[in-house]
C-alpha cells in the first residue's frame, strides 16, 4: 500500500529520533485497536482503584480504633481522614517528580520506580504495627506511608489514557472515555467483598487484630502483577511507536502552566461535582453508619456493592448518552442532577435503613452517568504536546480539590452542625463543574 509523508511527519520523526527515550526508529508499524489500549487501561485503572477503596474502607471502619484508641471514635475517624488527604495532596508532587524521570531516562524506568515505591508503602501498611505497640510513631509511619502511596499513583501515569483518547473514533469518544472509568466498580467491588467477608467471618477482635490486614497484602499483590503488566505493555515496540508518534512525552511544568494553566484548572473543576459525589456515596456513609448507628456494616458494605453495579451500568450508559449529546453537555446534565440530589441528602441518610439504601442506589447510579464522562471532557482541549501531562495533572487536581478532602469535611460538618451541610458539600461541587463547564464553552466560542 502506498504511503505518502509530509513536512511534519518529517519533523516529527526528527523530533522523536533527538528526543530521550524515543524508540520509534525501532518499532515496527503494527496496528494496534483502540479496544487494545483499553484493556491496559482499565487493568492500570482497576488496581488503582482496589488500592485506594482498601485504604479508604480500612480509614472508615479500622484505623480509628487500631491507630487512634485513645480518643474518640469521631476524632480518631477524623484524623484517620486526614492522613487519608495525604495522598491526594503528594499525588501531583508524584506525577511532576517522575515526569523528570521519564525525561531524563525512560518510561520504563519511571513505571518500575513507581512500582517499587507503591509496593513498599502498600505492604508496609499491612506489617505496620498498632499504636498500642508503638505509640506515635505508629501514626509517623502510616503517614509517611500513606504519602508514599501518593506520590506513587503520581508516578504510574502511563499515558495510555490519553492514548486511547486520542486512537478513539470520532463518533465513539464517549464510550472509548467511559471504559478506563469501570476500573472504579471494579475496584470497588473487590475491596468492599473482601471486608464484608472479613467482618462476617471473623470476630471484632480479630478482625481489628489481624484481619484488616490481609486486603492490604492482595492490594500489593494486585498492584505488582497490574504495573508489570502495564510495564510489558507500554514497552512493546507498537505501543512505544504511538505513544511517541502521538507525542505523549512529558513537557516541562512550569511550560505546561505558562500556557495552558486556564485548561488545568477548568479541566480539574469541570468534574468536581463526580469526584465529590465519588466519596459521599462510597467513604462517607461507612463512617457516618458505624458512628452513629447499630446496622450491620458488613450488610451495609453489600448494598454499596449493588449500587457499584448499578453504577457500573451508569458507566456503560454514559459513553451512547455522551456520543449523541456531546461530552460536556452529559457532564453538565449530570452535574445539575447532582445539585438537585443534594438536597435530599439529609433526608434520606437520616431516616433510616430504607432511606440509607436509597441514598447510596440513587447515588451510585448518578455517579456512574457522571463519572463515565468526568475523565477527558475537558482535557482534549489540550494541544497533542501538552495532552501527556495536562491530562495528568488534571487529574491529580480535580481529585485533590474535589475527593482528597470530602470525607473529612462531610463527617466534620455533619457530626457537628447537622447532614444538611454534607449536601451543601455537595451542592458546591456541582455549582462548581456547572460554572466551569460554562466559561470553557465561552472561551471556546470566543477562541474559534
Amino acid at each position: 500500500m502506498a504511503t505518502t509523508t509530509s513536512i511534519s511527519d518529517v519533523q516529527a520523526d526528527v523530533h522523536h529520533q533527538t528526543s530521550p527515550g524515543a524508540r520509534s526508529i525501532n518499532a515496527r508499524d503494527g496496528h494496534i485497536s483502540p479496544g487494545e489500549i483499553a484493556i491496559g487501561v482499565v487493568i492500570g485503572r482497576a488496581s488503582e482503584y482496589f488500592d485506594f477503596f482498601v485504604y479508604a474502607i480500612a480509614s472508615a471502619l479500622v484505623f480509628p480504633s487500631v491507630f487512634f484508641p485513645y480518643d474518640s471514635r469521631l476524632d480518631g475517624t477524623l484524623y484517620a481522614f486526614a492522613i487519608f488527604a495525604l495522598a491526594f495532596i503528594a499525588r501531583p508532587i508524584g506525577t511532576v517528580a517522575f515526569m523528570a524521570v521519564q525525561h531524563h531516562f525512560t518510561r520504563e524506568t519511571k513505571l518500575t520506580l513507581a512500582l517499587l515505591i507503591m509496593g513498599v508503602s502498600t505492604a508496609g501498611i499491612a506489617f505496620l504495627p498498632d499504636y498500642a505497640s508503638l505509640g506515635t510513631t505508629s501514626l509517623v509511619f502510616l503517614a509517611l506511608l500513606r504519602i508514599g502511596q501518593g506520590i506513587a499513583q503520581g508516578g504510574s501515569w502511563d499515558g495510555l489514557p490519553s492514548l486511547l483518547a486520542l486512537n478513539a473514533p470520532e463518533h465513539k469518544r464517549g464510550w472509548y472515555a467511559m471504559l478506563g472509568q469501570l476500573g472504579a466498580p471494579i475496584g470497588f467491588v473487590i475491596a468492599a467483598g473482601l471486608f464484608s467477608y472479613l467482618m462476617s467471618n471473623l470476630s471484632s477482635l480479630d478482625f481489628l487484630e489481624f484481619g484488616w490486614r490481609y486486603p492490604f497484602y492482595v492490594a500489593f499483590a494486585i498492584n505488582v502483577v497490574a504495573l508489570f503488566a502495564r510495564l510489558r505493555l507500554v514497552t512493546t515496540h507498537e505501543y512505544s511507536h504511538l505513544l511517541d508518534e502521538h507525542q505523549l512525552d512529558p513537557v516541562p511544568v512550569g511550560e505546561l502552566l505558562s500556557s495552558q494553566s486556564r485548561n488545568v484548572i477548568i479541566g480539574a473543576l469541570a468534574a468536581l461535582a463526580s469526584y465529590a459525589l465519588f466519596h459521599l456515596v462510597t467513604v462517607f456513609p461507612l463512617s457516618w453508619i458505624s458512628l452513629t448507628s447499630q446496622r450491620s456494616i458488613a450488610g451495609f458494605l453489600q448494598v454499596q456493592m449493588f449500587g457499584v453495579a448499578l453504577m457500573a451500568v451508569g458507566i456503560i450508559i454514559s459513553g451512547f448518552i455522551a456520543d449523541r449529546v456531546g461530552r460536556r453537555r452529559t457532564l453538565g446534565t449530570l452535574a445539575t442532577m447532582i445539585g438537585i440530589f443534594s438536597l435530599f441528602v439529609p433526608f434520606l441518610i437520616g431516616s433510616g435503613e430504607t432511606g440509607q439504601d436509597a441514598f447510596i442506589l440513587i447515588g451510585f447510579s448518578l455517579l456512574g452517568l457522571s463519572y463515565g464522562q468526568a475523565s477527558g471532557a475537558v482535557t482534549s482541549n489540550f494541544p497533542q504536546r501538552f495532552r501527556y501531562t495536562g491530562a495528568a495533572l488534571t487529574s491529580d487536581l480535580a481529585w485533590l480539590v474535589g475527593a482528597g478532602f470530602a470525607p473529612l469535611v462531610a463527617l466534620g460538618l455533619s457530626s457537628h452542625f447537622g447532614l444538611a451541610y454534607a449536601g451543601v458539600y455537595l451542592l458546591s461541587g456541582a455549582v462548581s463543574s456547572l460554572a466551569a463547564l460554562s466559561i470553557n464553552r465561552a472561551w471556546s466560542i470566543r477562541d474559534n
